[in-house]
């Protein structure tokens, strides 16, 4: 759970400079495009604050491969269908963030799930097409086909439009996050993962899976903060699988994490956790919002560490999180509202569903209201209700 290794300081000149110059570098992708979603912050125009929301790990089975190449009538594979039911939430956000745990193929394959994972590169097109604009990269599979897979699924993020952080291609991308501006926010991502599953790193490419570190996150996190970040949002893959309850190493280090401060500030807005394949708590730890694990938003069939079937391998929540400007310039644009959105991948028929929304159009449903009401006592099982964390 704890293999760490440091790869340098992160220098904050080259991460940020302006909003617009340093999305405009070729190494951090493609640009932002300008508009109300992930757009380019006017100088002149007043800050408005912005929503977020998030999603957990999309882990691409063979089945669920099977899928989208039937979704796709033949011609390569779709992956935009089965996320159809929260596309309205996805795309409804100023911002939007996956997590990508599985690296892509060549365009032709072979593609292999479990526990090699090496998916279609189609599936950057169809997170972008729900509304993506970032995912982070940094898994226990981000090796599992070497450098040439970290590549592959890099630059089908980049042509996709889909920014992403926590693996790299060179050692100058790994030192910037992911970088996104909207309702007058430019936002930071960071992303870090427990370990990569025993694989070797590529010789020479000590940086090209980010490790979570305490001291590196909080390095980075103030780097970003320094070089003109006004929300920086921290993505972790850790936790133990099947576990719902967050472990103690999540426990300390969201701890830890969210009391580092410079000055009155805290140095981390918002922790995103993916990694455990079930939905865990969401819990407001020293005046920040930590999500432990959003479960897992596509995966097949999943079977637990006792061999069983395990349905909540197929749940998970979409947080959303509504950012104020600040009361005055130099401090911390506040969470206003936070809601989580239950989902479940029905592995019967291959998509995605909103659970509310499916049990709002079917009462009869009473499969749906169970799993709703399982994620939901999750979720709020740490006390966040009274944070003010409600059903979105």
């Amino acid at each position: 759970m704890t293999q760490r290794m440091r790869y340098g300081a992160v220098a904050a000149a080259a991460l940020l400079g302006t909003a617009a110059a340093a999305c405009a570098g070729p190494a951090s992708g493609p640009p932002v495009p300008h508009g109300p979603r992930g757009g380019s912050a006017s100088a002149a125009a007043p800050a408005r604050g912005f929503t977020l929301a998030a999603s957990g790990d999309i882990l691409p089975h063979e089945s669920v491969i099977g899928r989208a190449r039937a979704d796709a009538d033949g011609d390569g594979h779709d992956f935009a269908p089965m996320l159809a039911a929260v596309e309205p939430v996805v795309s409804g956000a100023d911002v939007a963030i996956c997590h990508m745990e599985t690296v892509y193929g060549e365009e032709e394959g072979p593609f292999t799930g479990y526990p090699d994972f090496v998916s279609p590169p189609e599936v950057a097109q169809g997170l972008k097409d729900t509304g993506y604009d970032s995912c982070s990269t940094a898994s226990n599979h981000a090796l599992d086909d070497g450098s040439a897979g970290v590549r592959r699924t890099l630059d089908a993020l980049d042509k996709a439009g889909v920014r992403h952080t926590g693996t790299a291609r060179s050692a100058a991308e790994a030192t910037r996050p992911a970088l996104l501006t909207a309702g007058g926010a430019r936002i930071a991502q960071l992303a870090y993962t427990y370990g990569v599953n025993d694989h070797p790193f590529p010789d020479g490419q000590p940086w090209a899976v980010a490790l979570v570190d305490e001291k590196k996150i909080v390095a980075d996190a103030r780097a970003a903060r320094k070089a003109g970040a006004d929300v920086v949002v921290v993505s972790l893959h850790w936790g133990t699988e099947w576990q719902t309850a967050p472990d103690e190493i999540q426990l300390d280090l969201g701890r830890r994490l969210t009391a580092s401060r410079t000055g009155t500030r805290p140095d981390i807005d918002l922790i995103l956790g993916t990694h455990a394949h079930v939905p865990q708590a969401y819990e407001k730890v020293n005046g920040t919002w930590i999500i432990y694990g959003m479960g897992d938003q596509i995966a097949g069939v999943m079977t637990n560490d006792d061999g069983e079937l395990d349905g909540r391998g197929n749940q998970g929540s979409i947080g959303r999180f509504t950012f104020a400007p600040p009361a005055a310039k130099g401090q911390r644009w506040p969470v206003r509202r936070a809601e989580f959105v239950p989902q479940l991948m029905d592995t019967g028929t291959g998509r995605v569903v909103n659970l509310r929304e499916a049990v709002r159009a079917d009462p009869e449903r009473d499969d749906y209201r169970e799993v709703l009401d399982d994620i939901s006592a999750t979720v709020l099982s740490r006390g966040a209700a009274a944070d003010g964390l409600a059903l979105g």
